[in-house]
């Protein structure tokens, strides 16, 4: 990865045209070939940038260019496209190169995947009494993430979301249609479980007699100690 600390304007045409005038920037220019150019400021989002495939050039300025001042000029090009980026660098304040080696890539905490894990270890959440029949219990229109029975013997099915929304209710009711018609199984009592359930969900939840989980992750991986918490 090269990074370039310098004074520099560019103008980006294609299927739009933009410009930035002359400021203090960091230019970045990654592996895969991609150009970003930051301001000190917007969070994570580039100023302008060109995506791969694209070529970088680096050519001198013309007379016209030098008298403003402008020591570089860079022309990045799509290849597969007419979008074209040129930046023009004046004073260049750092420029260093790093090699970053290969990244794992971004591992998500808390995915729908774990929660169910951990729900089908500590299945006693839904309630005392309840015991596993299985994970991902398949039906005509998609597996059902728990499929559990209650102290009474009576069949509970498990819907699992990071955030519970209507989506997620509407999508247990039809797994509960099609669970009620087995009657091996039925009556099938659904439960909506989710770290954030949104009150319109736990409206029509509770409309057509869903009951809803709230699910602490820190909590059910041991993380957060609920006993020292003071409120």
């Amino acid at each position: 990865m090269r990074l370039v600390v310098a004074e520099c304007s560019a103008r980006y045409t294609g299927r739009l045209t933009a410009h930035l005038p002359l400021a203090t920037r960091l230019v970045v220019v990654k592996a895969d070939g991609s150009v970003l150019l930051h301001s000190d400021g917007g969070s994570y989002k580039p100023l302008n940038w060109m995506s791969p495939p694209c070529t970088l050039a680096v050519r001198e300025p013309d007379d016209e260019a030098r008298g403003r001042g402008v020591t570089q000029v860079w022309t990045v090009q799509h290849s597969k496209s007419d979008d074209r980026l040129e930046i023009e660098l004046h004073h260049v304040h750092h420029e260093s190169a790093h090699d970053l080696g290969i990244d794992p890539g971004l591992i998500k905490d808390g995915v729908e995947a774990h929660l169910q894990e951990l729900l089908a270890a500590q299945i006693s959440l839904l309630g005392a009494g309840h015991t596993l029949v299985r994970r991902e219990y398949m039906t005509a229109i998609g597996p059902v993430d728990i499929l559990a029975r209650d102290s009474a013997g009576a069949t509970v099915a498990v819907e699992i979301k990071r955030r519970g929304d209507i989506d997620g209710v509407e999508q247990l009711t039809r797994y509960l249609d099609l669970l009620n018609r087995d009657p091996l199984l039925a009556p099938v009592r659904g439960v909506f479980a989710a770290q954030e359930i949104k009150p319109q969900a736990r409206v029509l939840a509770k409309d057509r007699g869903i009951g809803t989980l709230v699910l602490d992750y820190d909590a059910m991986r041991g993380v957060d100690d609920v006993d020292a918490r003071l409120f």
